[in-house]
């Protein structure tokens, strides 16, 4: 069984460096690499030219046209019978591929994908980040935990698919974001066989700080009304809950003028996240930290939410997304 492990960059070649690290350290070595700088002023071609003796790797450049058409050119030159993609700021644990070759021998997928987790070397930051997307108390579970509110579907640090499935489908759309959960919708509607592998687990750095956090998940919650509007079918009660959250902390703040009792909504909801997240990682800091993270990362998509539902939906706007241009600054 052969995979060609694909990894879109944008200007982060020093995360590139760890993830390649990482796979030179497989237990099972039935792969290639093929990195593609998707316009990058800062390219990784020399990061990945140290690694030309301990992978099988292959760069390439080209014009910047976003990380799904970026996946789906670096597809093209790929020869494996199972494409993996990667986000490029992941770092994979040493039994990745055997992992995902043992399910595959054992189950028929077409399609599949893996929870992520922090690193214990990651940032107090980064780990309070990292809880924010992966708790059942802000995300539902959706991500890929035991407990969920709704059915996983592949995002594309962590994304596995079979070729010949991809090109039938054509691969990823050229939206900017929500490409990863588009291509997995029309994987289910299409009626191929795809899934979670809970062991295939990869370690997800995210964002370094909580602006850029706010700017990523603001983005997802605009392509979640994109992706609606594409897959109707697609938006859950789940999805709606960070506008509740977000309008529910709003009218807090505003009706404790009346009643002073509703500023304590959100704050037991807050220290709730703060229990939770310290002993999960047996830090007080980082569950601190963590109740900042999941409000930026409840508000920023519950806001990009009402944002592209008024454009979108009330307006009838085309299809659009925010940040854009400094999406990492």
């Amino acid at each position: 069984m052969f995979f060609s492990i694909i990894i879109p960059v944008f200007n982060r070649p020093n995360e590139v460096d760890e993830l390649l690290e990482s796979l030179t350290q497989q237990t099972i070595k039935t792969f290639e690499v093929i990195v593609v700088d998707d316009g990058s002023e800062i390219t990784c071609d020399g990061m990945v030219s140290k690694f030309n003796d301990k992978l099988s790797i292959h760069y390439f450049y080209k014009t910047n046209s976003g990380p799904g058409l970026t996946r789906n050119f670096a597809a093209e030159k790929s020869s494996g019978e199972y494409l993996l993609i990667l986000d490029s700021d992941c770092i994979v644990p040493p039994h990745y591929i055997e992992t995902i070759e043992k399910t595959l021998q054992t189950v028929k997928l077409d399609a599949f994908g893996g929870p992520d987790c922090a690193h214990p070397l990651f940032s107090n930051t980064q780990k309070a980040i990292s809880y924010s997307m992966t708790s059942f108390f802000t995300t539902g579970g959706i991500r890929g935990g035991k407990a969920k509110l709704d059915k996983f579907y592949p995002r594309s640090f962590n994304f596995g698919i079979r070729k010949e499935v991809f090109e039938h489908l054509g691969g990823f759309s050229s939206m900017r974001f929500g490409e990863d959960i588009d291509l997995s919708i029309r994987i289910f509607n299409s009626g191929y066989t795809c899934q979670l592998i809970p062991q295939a687990w990869v370690y997800h750095k995210r964002r370094t700080d909580l602006k850029k956090f706010f700017k990523q998940v603001h983005n997802s919650g605009i392509a979640r009304i994109n992706l609606y509007k594409r897959h109707p079918k697609s938006l859950k009660i789940v999805h709606l809950l960070p506008t509740i959250f977000t309008l529910g902390v709003l009218l807090s703040i505003i009706g404790s003028v009346f009643f002073k009792w509703l500023i304590f909504v959100p704050l037991a909801y807050a220290f709730l996240i703060f229990i939770d997240a310290s002993i999960q990682h047996k830090n007080l800091k980082i569950g601190a930290i963590a109740v900042a993270a999941s409000f930026v990362q409840l508000i920023g998509y519950g806001t990009g939410f009402l944002r592209a539902f008024w454009s979108r939906i009330i307006l009838k706007k085309p299809e659009f997304g925010a940040f854009e241009h400094n999406f990492y600054k």
